[in-house]
């Protein structure tokens, strides 16, 4: 049975929580209480760490007695549990080492995920409230919440935009998979011939930033609108003008958000959403700065074809980037990503440490 010391400075990792819980301690700790507020956030994210850590070795120390008890004694009731047990410890060390994966900036924070239909009209409006569908699922089955910032629906079907945040502890992180455009193949049932259709939509992800993160935004680069909400945004849709769309001028960036009553809180949500948009943007510019100081080829657009979904002639999903692939798209469509996310982190860990 395989130790788990390795996936990280164990030693190193309570050090720090001493550290933190040594400043925490300090009378005048709450004089800045962001900064405060954050080192709390960090020292919490640390000790999951180590409790996470905890639990696997525990649970491994366990195995190895019902192994050894086995041996001596054969029980087909032991042996029943024992499998079970097993499997729970492999599913827990699957997500502990998924985990470890997650380690950039804001892979901890809550995820912004943006669709937008290709040119297709009907077809790949259709194809987006399909994708919506899909995520909303895969956050149900992680236990995180889904709220509808905006949604615009198609004329006929579907959707022509849509913006969820979706809340979770490493929403982000696992989510940033997704960026990127996604081809739907398949029979369209809007053509009345029955014939094969190709349709696409991006998907945009963004790390949901809170006001320690500081983008300078010049209030006279703005230009603010406010219109009716429109679609599943609530029971006060049609009824007052409380939705906000944001226009930054410089960039021709435009968020809009419609999920709150409140013209005001939507404004905030809307202001957030360009935030983010705005760090990101500067954050790519660097790392092509960089990789042109480097001579490197980079792609960090999000515009590429990364995965097609294929449902006739034969059914298989398949991502571009990693080749995972499989041949149950009905599941994938009803949200089981996570194959999907592990082998995109997987990848991503081995083009940065290549043989």
């Amino acid at each position: 049975m395989p130790a788990l010391g390795g996936h990280f400075d164990f030693d190193a990792l309570n050090e720090s929580i001493s550290i933190n819980e040594s400043q925490m301690a300090q009378p005048d700790f709450w004089n800045d209480a962001q900064s405060a507020q954050k080192l709390i956030d960090e020292t919490n994210e640390m000790k999951k760490k180590v409790e996470e850590f905890q639990s696997l070795n525990d649970q491994i120390d366990d195995l190895e007695v019902a192994v050894e008890l086995l041996q001596e004694e054969p029980d087909a009731d032991m042996q029943v549990e024992f499998e079970q047990n097993f499997k729970a410890a492999q599913d827990a060390l699957h997500q502990y080492s998924l985990n470890q994966l997650l380690n950039q900036k804001y892979d901890r924070n809550n995820a912004i995920l943006e669709i937008h239909p290709g040119a297709g009209g009907t077809e790949s409006q259709d194809w987006g409230e399909m994708l919506m569908r899909m995520y909303t699922r895969w956050a149900d089955q992680h236990a995180f919440t889904v709220t509808v910032l905006d949604y615009q629906p198609g004329e006929v079907a579907g959707l022509s935009s849509a913006t969820l945040l979706i809340a979770g502890h490493n929403a982000y992180g696992y989510l940033r998979s997704e960026k990127g455009v996604h081809r739907l193949v398949r029979i369209s049932p809007f053509d009345s011939a029955g014939r094969r259709h190709t349709s696409f939509a991006s998907v945009d992800v963004l790390p949901e930033l809170d006001d320690t993160v500081d983008v300078d935004i010049n209030p006279a680069d703005l230009k603010v609108d406010v219109y009716r909400a429109s679609g599943a945004g609530g029971q006060h849709v049609n009824k007052t003008s409380s939705a906000v769309r944001i226009t930054h001028i410089p960039t021709g960036i435009v968020t809009q958000s419609q999920a709150q009553r409140s013209q005001l809180q939507n404004r905030q949500t809307a202001m957030g959403m360009l935030r983010a948009k705005l760090y990101e943007r500067e954050e790519e510019k660097k790392a092509q700065e960089k990789a042109a100081i480097e001579g490197e080829q980079m792609d960090i657009g999000w515009g590429s074809q990364i995965r097609s979904y294929v449902f006739h002639p034969y059914t298989m999903v398949k991502d571009h980037r990693t080749d995972y692939e499989t041949g149950n798209g009905q599941a994938v469509m009803d949200g089981d990503l996570d194959p999907f996310i592990d082998a995109y982190l997987q990848w991503q860990l081995s083009q940065k440490n290549p043989d």
